[in-house]
């Protein structure tokens, strides 16, 4: 229980941490709908869609490798230089690529040269704290690492509201102002908001690179390279499934309608970003206990619990978002043109949650050093998304994406769970696990599209959820609250 202890601490801070960066794009949503028009909103989400991609292609499975070795191996400082440094020539070997074929990358993507030359920037910036940030994690520093995270949320927020809510009044009382303020520049001020926020970041954590000694371990990189292999193409895999799908629709629907779809369907995908940073806060604190503990005394017990906790509260996350959806709806989606899409929301919630699941089932192959399988679970992830995608965006939409993508992730949970079992059996309680999950959907399923609006029967299965997760776990409430 000492051991579970530690990492609900770790996973409140690096959640604050990852939380509070992660609920920027959350925040944004109120001022970005209320600023944008429907189809703008949908350009700036392509935008990010193919930003989402070449981050994981610039990271190459370098940050989970980080993690292995740093554990495994004993020259920590081998490990933290080697990594460091290959992260860095390959992210300035990109920018130099990049900038040199800024017209053939905009042409392939349908994006502007200006926006293009900006997201260059930002990725470079990104790439470069990568390593950085997974050392403050591993040193088990979460204090610091969340000042810098939250910083770096502060700026990004604080001059979008600059760039898209104020200037243009300060320019018209301001000379100074009007020199800087351009008409109809709404989507670069979102992108330059993040350049100046990323910089500060990197300004903020570049002691790490006066202090790491410089030694790149050519024989280490090797092996680190064949561990992130898989990663990266997992990561690929991934993101292809997580926002692979807004390029889709600007591609396979017409031209007239398929940036006002993306967008609608973009604002309302965000309000299952509870589900993802609880997720997300949860993997942030379990993968470097996953490691450090693998060799400890039956740590598949650990595991087991661990993943217990995980369902019951996501369930019950999974529940309260969808029962007071429409409370929430027009406090975070201003303008009613997005409303349409609404009926989204419980699918992505679901399918966010089986990728939480997924992420918690994948300890097996992470500690194993089978990290092939991750990939192979993730492409075929990636190929029922493209495949269903292809064949519902034209005939239902944004809706196909949303059916695509609880599909993918249902099937990344199953395989990892199935296969798991014969390479590294851990002891779930798969009894309890499916019927937190089977009670949470059929309440779901009830409070949303049966009941919606009727907040007594909403509220009444909550409460019954509750209780009934509570009386399933008393006993191991109780002593984690003692220890």
């Amino acid at each position: 229980m000492s051991a579970l202890k530690k990492l609900f601490k770790q996973t409140f801070i690096y959640g604050l941490a990852t939380v509070l960066p992660r609920m920027l794009s959350f925040l944004l949503v109120p001022l970005y709908t209320t600023v944008l028009a429907v189809e703008i909103y949908g350009q700036v989400s392509i935008v990010f869609a193919w930003f989402a991609i070449f981050n994981v292609v610039l990271a190459y499975g370098m940050e989970t490798a980080f993690f292995r070795f740093f554990n495994k191996e004993d020259d920590k400082k081998s490990v933290i230089s080697t990594s460091a440094i290959s992260l860095a020539i390959t992210s300035f070997l990109f920018l130099v690529l990049a900038l040199i074929f800024q017209n053939q990358i905009a042409t392939i993507t349908q994006i502007n040269v200006e926006h293009i030359q900006l997201v260059i920037w930002i990725l470079l910036l990104d790439a470069l704290v990568i390593i950085p940030f997974a050392w403050l994690r591993a040193t088990e520093k979460p204090i610091k690492y969340s000042i810098i995270k939250i910083t770096n949320v502060a700026i990004n927020l604080g001059l979008n509201l600059f760039f898209l809510l104020w200037l243009k009044g300060l320019a018209e009382d301001f000379s100074l102002m009007k020199s800087i303020y351009i008409p109809d520049f709404e989507i670069s001020y979102i992108f330059i908001s993040n350049i100046i926020a990323s910089f500060f970041t990197l300004l903020m954590i570049a002691p790490f690179y006066f202090k790491m000694e410089y030694q790149f371990n050519r024989k280490l990189w090797k092996k680190m390279m064949r561990y992130a292999t898989p990663v990266l193409i997992a990561g690929i895999a991934y993101t292809i499934n997580e926002t692979f799908d807004k390029v889709l629709l600007g591609h396979l629907l017409p031209q007239d309608i398929a940036d006002t779809q993306i967008g609608m369907y973009s604002a309302c995908y965000k309000l299952a970003v509870f589900m993802t940073l609880f997720a997300t806060a949860f993997r942030l604190g379990i993968e470097p206990f996953f490691f450090s503990h693998a060799k400890s005394k039956d740590p598949q017990k650990n595991y087991a619990l661990i993943l217990e906790f995980f369902v019951a509260l996501g369930a019950i996350l999974l529940l309260g978002v969808i029962v007071f959806a429409d409370v929430l709806k027009p406090l975070i989606i201003r303008n009613e043109a997005y409303w349409e899409a609404m009926w989204v929301v419980p699918l992505i919630l679901l399918a966010n949650f089986f990728l939480g699941i997924y992420h918690n089932l994948s300890v097996w192959y992470k500690i194993t050093d089978k990290t092939k399988y991750g990939a192979y679970f993730s492409v075929v992830g990636a190929i029922i998304t493209l495949v269903l995608n292809f064949w519902l965006i034209p005939i239902m939409g944004y809706k196909g994406s949303a059916i695509a993508t609880l599909f993918a992730y249902a099937s990344m949970l199953l395989l990892s769970y199935f296969i798991g079992k014969k390479h590294y059996p851990i002891p779930y309680n798969m009894i309890k696990i499916s019927g937190y999950l089977i009670l949470s959907v059929l309440f779901s399923i009830l409070s949303f599209y049966y009941f919606r609006h009727n907040y007594y029967v909403g509220i009444t299965l909550l409460i019954s959820f509750l209780l009934f997760v509570f009386l399933q776990e008393k006993k191991q409430l109780k002593q984690l609250l003692k220890k």
